[in-house]
């Protein structure tokens, strides 16, 4: 492909522009109270020194970001497990693919995992749309995050989507860095995690190279996460509720309210499962197919490798039974049924009076239930 771009605008922070970036995040107005947030115990001026020290990214990765997601998971997880990072080369870099179900944890649990291996951590795609605020955008540069650019008429999405693919490509291929990628736009709500078609055919948009060479350079690496307790599981059931009647709207600064929701919520048991990448001999077969047909078989190819290593909990059980009839009890106590069942009902409670009780209950019900029709076959 011979076009060229301007990655500048979408681009992580190098190590030349950190101490710029610590400068700016340090003297921002939002800094102290960021920090009272995040470590309530912490001295505001004893942080500000340890930043001052930072000179490159990896520093801020290591002394910044490793802490604070670990602090994370020890106060609201009971405790994180993965699998399949034991396979991954150092020396090779993927395109790792992920079902999401939390704007920032999906990701930066993912990341921490590696590092703690002594795997190089990812470069993230982050939403245009969450990326506001000078704070905000100088913390996610220095993390490693670039930009996806959202929204626009179909000429602007499309010249959008042909330069996030050419720098993914980039940091692949020339950067040495792998990508993490969700597998559709926008978290998943109702539990269904799906590959969106697009997705994939945006990658291929960054190279003239036929299918299988464009696609088998990327290395397309399938990751699966599992929430015990679903993050922003309530504030998905308000949304999936009101969109049955009209068209969602987001409130302003709904964004960072479901990011701090997700962080700061409970969410049990979590699991991240490294499945091993798209074959070139799997790649092949799809190239069979009719062009159309090739990236839809791709999708599946991603989905069932998400589904196979997706960590069904009692969570999700319990909630296949309460739609279902009893099936799998014996993978859950009479006491841990009950138990979620007040939990339901506790965060039903706080939504609107005027929805309908019956209707929520089964929309949030099939958040956790539609993993178990997805991931065990005869379920379908």
């Amino acid at each position: 492909m011979e076009q060229t771009f301007d990655f500048e605008p979408v681009r992580p922070y190098n190590d030349a522009e950190v101490p710029a970036a610590i400068e700016a995040i340090t003297k921002d107005i939002f800094f102290p109270m960021v920090v009272k947030y995040c470590m309530p115990e912490a001295n505001v001026e004893e942080v500000i020194r340890m930043f001052s020290q930072i000179k490159t990214v990896n520093e801020f990765q290591a002394k910044v970001m490793h802490p604070a997601i670990h602090s994370v998971m020890s106060k609201t997880t009971d405790g994180v497990t993965s699998e399949g990072v034991e396979k991954l080369d150092n020396s090779k870099r993927h395109m790792f693919i992920a079902n999401h179900r939390d704007i920032v944890l999906d990701s930066a649990f993912l990341d921490v995992i590696l590092y703690e291996k002594g795997i190089d951590t990812c470069q993230i795609t982050f939403g245009s749309n969450l990326m506001k605020g000078n704070l905000v955008v100088n913390i996610g540069k220095l993390n490693k995050m670039f930009r996806i650019i959202r929204g626009g008429n179909i000429k602007d999405f499309y010249k959008n989507s042909v330069e996030v693919s050419a720098y993914m490509r980039y940091a692949i291929t020339e950067l040495n860095d792998s990508v993490w990628i969700a597998q559709r736009n926008g978290r998943t709500k109702d539990g269904n995690d799906k590959t969106e078609v697009g997705v994939l055919k945006m990658f291929s948009l960054s190279s003239d190279k036929p299918f299988v060479d464009n696609l088998d350079e990327l290395s397309i690496t399938p990751v699966s996460v599992s929430y015990e307790y679903e993050p922003c599981d309530f504030l998905k059931t308000a949304e999936l509720y009101i969109s049955k009647f009209q068209k969602y709207i987001k409130g302003e600064n709904e964004d960072l309210n479901s990011i701090l929701t997700g962080i700061k919520q409970p969410k049990g048991r979590v699991h991240l499962a490294i499945t091993d990448p798209i074959t070139r001999e799997e790649l092949e077969q799809c190239d069979r197919l009719e062009k159309n047909d090739k990236i839809v078989a791709l999708a599946a190819l991603i989905d069932q490798r998400i589904y196979r290593h997706f960590k069904l909990f009692k969570t999700h059980f319990i909630a296949y039974d309460l739609l279902f009839g009893q099936r799998y009890s014996d993978r859950y106590t009479e006491h841990e049924k009950a138990d979620f069942i007040a939990y339901m009902n506790g965060g039903l409670d706080q939504l609107g009076k005027e929805m309908d009780r019956s209707e929520l209950e089964q929309i949030f019900l099939r958040i956790y239930a539609n993993p178990v029709i997805n991931c065990l076959p005869d379920e379908k």
